[in-house]
């Protein structure tokens, strides 16, 4: 996998996971933040990554 996209991947891989998690619980509201918050997280990395490499 190539390193530009490693960290992004494994931000919403874990993000996935713990909604998983939640949802299991019944926990739907909070499911829904922390895919969210996981699609905001790897769009920061992605994005800061794309920064340093251009800097």
């Amino acid at each position: 996998m190539s390193d530009e996209y490693k960290q992004p991947y494994l931000t919403l891989f874990n993000g996935v996971t713990d909604a998983l998690g939640a949802m299991e619980a019944e926990n739907y509201g909070e499911a829904k933040e922390l895919l969210k918050l996981s699609q905001q997280k790897a769009e920061e990395v992605f994005i800061s990554a794309g920064e340093k490499k251009g800097a």
